[in-house]
């Protein structure tokens, strides 16, 4: 049921835009950019973890890189958490819409 009511959705904001769909997208798609986002956290994941193991090696002299490293990276991963959690209200708002 809720399959077909996105789809009614979806084919009411066809009628005006039908004719841009049917136009190769000039930019990325939002798989691709949520693709991108959730990789460059991964990647601020893994290298406050590099971090802090070559400080526990003692390779790192300057302990403020570590805490840098590591907060990007909890602040990263925080709005990725957010991110998703607007996602998922809209998500839910569109499916409570009556039809």
């Amino acid at each position: 049921m809720d399959i077909q009511r996105l789809n009614a959705v979806l084919s009411l904001g066809s009628g005006a835009q039908g004719a841009a769909r049917d136009e190769a997208p000039s930019g990325p798609s939002f798989g691709d950019v949520l693709a991108d986002a959730i990789r460059k956290v991964e990647q601020e994941q893994q290298h406050a973890n590099e971090m802090a193991v070559r400080l526990a090696a003692g390779e790192v002299e300057d302990i403020a890189q570590v805490m840098i490293a590591s907060e990007r990276a909890s602040l990263s991963l925080n709005l990725a958490i957010q991110v998703r959690n607007k996602v998922i209200e809209a998500y839910q708002e569109i499916m409570r819409m009556p039809m």
